[in-house]
């Protein structure tokens, strides 16, 4: 038999499309080696260094602990010497010299001396005895510390307090400096002291040296104001050098105690760099590691990587060859198989012809339609096996309906060659089965011997068809009763699908829309929008919404969100855009009565705010008048009494005329833009502490009795703390107003939570109404039970509430079980060991 040219052509495509499969897979291979080793490369570079940060941020966390503990200690030590000082009769040299000597000084590298000075700088008792009798310039020695506290100067150069006589020059060796920590104390008789201990900065860089001393590491300390005082030997740098550019001082301190980051340094080139701040001196540490030290050894495994990436694109270029060789040698064998199978082709003549129609079920009768052969499918129409299949027919399976045309599928006088039909059949379990046969009469001479056919269960899809109706019948009756209007259009720009809503909105029936052009009864303006969002959403996808108006057929304009989708078509492309239109005529009328309605009050507020301080502010001046002249006549008017008392009244009366005028203008400061206030971290404690010193006076006038209790552990809040000061007093003095004379006044604080403290002052005095609890924190606003007899202006509670409620904060009055009345200011705290204070009574 000749072969068959158009099988040769199939041969040589498949040939070359068999070469193109290993080139494809090859490259794929070689692209993913070279993704996979420059990621590994990239992701242990970043491991590298995220390494040498954490390990610089645990150096300066070790450095910084070292640091501390090193300042603290010498801070013991001065405040041991300090109180067995206190405990002298006298400051004679003879008696304060021993207590040095047996101090542990010598035990301590880190000190360089510890020294009593007086007043006037005088060393009284000196760790070194020679400098006993010498005077020091104590303006060297930078600002002193107040009597009981102490200060840790800044870095002076010398080796000891001889360095810093009088009649002694600046010292001349480079690099030798001394760290003073000074604490004054009230000696006997009272004379003020001061001791003085020299930390030895060298003995810190000695500690850095051995902690950290591999090449390009540096470890630096600095003061808060970045001038150095210690490093290692990797700095050139000398102590006292100023490190004003340097990140650390510039980004980072005093915003953040701790932290890390990749950039540049004290050292030139980039630099892996942590810093921690002392938690309580003016210190910081800094760690410096240099990126190129520490990317060396990832230089080095970056050559090796490198080196099987190139082996691996080899291997792979080596296997393409061997592939592709295999590959030609497996398409001429191919070839050589397909003109063997060509002469098997007559013998399998019938089968092919049995096998056109093969779907699911394959049978096979005789002239008169009885099965002679079935496949293994059979099961699923009948209980019965294959073997008792044979000898049935057909036209007794289906349904009474469909037996007619079953059996014109058999009939032998139609010459007819594949007959189809649909026809149910009930199936082993009971269920209606719906089936579409495919019969091909088989002939012999011209005449027919027997069927061969096949058979599909569509069953599903006969029950899909009826669900997709009753779904689109469904779905068409949800889009006719939405209140919203919805409308679908082609690719073409031209209506689809129109709900009764939409034409009740524009007005225009769903006859007269669908096939026409989308936008020919809307203006140019508006034609051009929707066009152009559609054409976004064509060129985009997913979802698309957006708001402009649309003339009611009312003829009023309605605010419009607008909702648009592509609608999921063939392969080509969708369908249509489905749009649906949602009123919110409403909402934005709303919403812009609201802003109006805000401008509006805002307007007011400022407006009432910026009256009230300027009428403050212009009735200050003649008050003042008022005032200089009272004092004046109450001057010289001492010898007549009465001319003297009419001068006093009169100079009372401005007093409280200006404490008023001055309450109206922190009101104002505080709601108007005027009043800002500047937050920081402040111990509440120390401000309990100074209001209740700035009211002793009027505590004494009435005889009250103070008890106090404050919180042996810091209350660090961040506030403004003139502003919570002046809102502290207002509560006290007020408590104090009404106390009765001899009472007692309680003042306490206390955090009630790991967030939050209290300051509660309670009072003896008449008490608040109930009612009244919540109106007396109102402006001009004073209780029924004091407001005839104690005076006061109805400001100062409502200035306290402001001024706590801008701190996020809360205050309350109530009424005690026993008489009185006791005030709570809630205030938030800030985290534990967040940062060393910043500000302090």
């Amino acid at each position: 038999m000749p072969s068959d040219p158009s099988r040769g052509r199939r041969a040589q495509s498949l040939l070359r499309r068999a070469g193109w499969w290993p080139c494809l897979v090859a490259g794929l291979l070689a692209l993913a080696v070279v993704v996979l080793c420059s990621g590994l490369a990239a992701f242990e570079r970043r491991e590298t260094l995220e390494n040498a940060e954490d390990r610089a941020e645990l150096v300066a966390r070790a450095l910084e602990d070292h640091v501390t503990r090193t300042v603290e200690s010498a801070s013991l030590i001065l405040r041991t010497l300090g109180e067995g000082i206190a405990g002298q009769a006298s400051t004679d040299p003879a008696r304060l010299q021993p207590m040095l000597a047996q101090s542990l000084i010598s035990s301590l590298p880190f000190l360089r001396s510890v020294a009593v000075l007086d007043e006037q700088g005088r060393v009284l008792a000196s760790s070194i005895p020679a400098e006993q009798g010498a005077r020091v310039a104590l303006n060297r020695l930078g600002p002193l510390p107040a009597v009981g506290r102490e200060q840790l100067q800044r870095l002076l150069p010398g080796r000891s307090l001889g360095d810093l006589a009088e009649a002694a020059a600046a010292p001349q060796a480079a690099g030798v400096g001394m760290l003073p920590l000074i604490r004054a104390l009230k000696g006997p008789g009272g004379q003020t002291l001061l001791v003085v201990a020299l930390i030895n900065p060298g003995a810190l860089a000695n500690f850095q040296q051995g902690v950290l001393s591999e090449p390009g590491s540096v470890a630096l300390l600095a003061g808060l104001d970045g001038r150095l005082i210690a490093s290692n030997d990797q700095l050139s740098l000398e102590p006292g050098t100023r490190l004003p550019a340097h990140p650390v001082f510039i980004d980072w301190l005093p915003g953040r105690e701790h932290g890390g980051y990749i950039g540049t340094g004290a050292q030139p080139g980039p630099q892996v760099v942590a810093f921690r701040a002392s938690r309580t001196r003016p210190l910081v540490i800094v760690v410096e590691l240099s990126q190129e030290v520490v990317l060396q050894p990832w230089n080095d495994r970056l050559r090796w990587l490198v080196g099987l990436t190139v082996v691996a694109l080899l291997a792979i270029g080596l296997g393409l060859g061997v592939v592709l060789r295999l590959t030609h040698a497996k398409a001429r064998a191919r070839q050589a198989l397909d003109r063997a199978h060509e002469q098997v082709a007559l013998r399998e003549h019938e089968l092919s012809v049995l096998l056109k129609s093969v779907q699911e079920l394959i049978f096979r009768t005789d002239a008169d339609g009885a099965i002679t052969f079935v496949n293994a499918r059979w099961a699923a129409l009948s209980a019965a096996g294959v073997a008792q299949a044979r000898g049935q027919r057909f036209t007794e399976l289906v349904v009474a309906a469909d037996r007619e045309r079953t059996a014109a599928l058999f009939r032998a006088d139609d010459r007819a060659g594949v007959r189809q039909a649909q026809v149910c059949i009930p199936a082993a379990d009971g269920q209606p089965r719906h089936f579409v046969f495919a019969v091909v009469p088989l002939l012999d001479q011209g005449s027919i011997v027997g069927f061969a056919g096949s058979a599909v269960d569509v069953s599903e899809r006969v029950v899909a068809d009826e669900q997709l109706q009753h779904q689109l019948a469904f779905t068409g009756l949800l889009l006719e009763i939405s209140p919203q209007p919805v409308s679908m259009v082609d690719t073409d720009g031209r209506y689809v699908m129109v709900n009764r809503a939409w034409e009740e909105l524009v007005g225009r029936s769903r006859a007269d829309v669908i096939s026409s052009p989308v936008g020919h009864f809307l203006g140019a303006q508006d034609a051009e929008l929707h066009a152009r969002q559609d054409a976004q959403l064509v060129a985009h996808g997913g979802r698309l919404r957006y708001e402009t108006q649309v003339r009611h057929h009312d003829g009023s304009m309605r605010d419009m969100l607008v909702t648009k989708v592509l609608v999921p078509g063939s392969l080509h492309g969708p369908t249509g855009i489905l749009c649906t239109l949602t009123d919110i005529s409403e909402f934005r009328d709303a919403e812009r009565a609201t802003r109006e309605a805000r401008d509006l009050a805002e307007e007011a507020s400022r407006s009432k705010s910026e009256f009230v301080a300027n009428i403050s502010h212009e009735l200050r001046t003649p008050l003042q008048a008022i005032l200089g002249f009272s004092e004046l006549g109450f001057t010289r008017g001492r010898d007549s009494p009465k001319l003297a008392g009419m001068f006093t009244d009169i100079h009372n009366s401005g007093q409280r005329m200006l404490a008023l005028v001055n309450d109206l203008l922190d009101v104002s400061k505080i709601e108007s833009a005027v009043g800002t206030f500047e937050l920081e971290r402040c111990d509440l404690r120390g401000v309990v502490q100074g209001v209740l010193r700035e009211l002793d006076p009027l505590i004494g006038q009435r005889g009250l009795r103070l008890q106090l209790r404050l919180s042996d552990a810091p209350l660090t809040a961040k506030v403004d703390p003139a502003r919570i000061h002046q809102a502290i007093r207002n509560v006290v003095a007020n408590a104090i107003k009404f106390s009765p004379q001899g009472g007692v006044l309680q003042v306490q604080a206390v955090a009630t939570s790991t967030d939050e403290c209290t300051i509660s002052v309670a009072d003896r005095g008449p008490g608040i109404p109930p009612a009244e609890l919540e109106s007396i924190f109102e402006t001009f606003v004073q209780s029924s039970r004091t407001k005839d007899g104690s005076g006061g202006t109805g400001l100062g509670l409502a200035i306290s509430r402001k001024i706590v409620e801008v701190h996020a904060g809360q205050i309350v009055a109530e009424n005690r079980a026993d008489g009185g009345a006791v005030f709570r200011i809630r205030l938030p705290l800030r985290v534990t060991g967040d940062s060393h204070l910043l500000t302090a009574y």
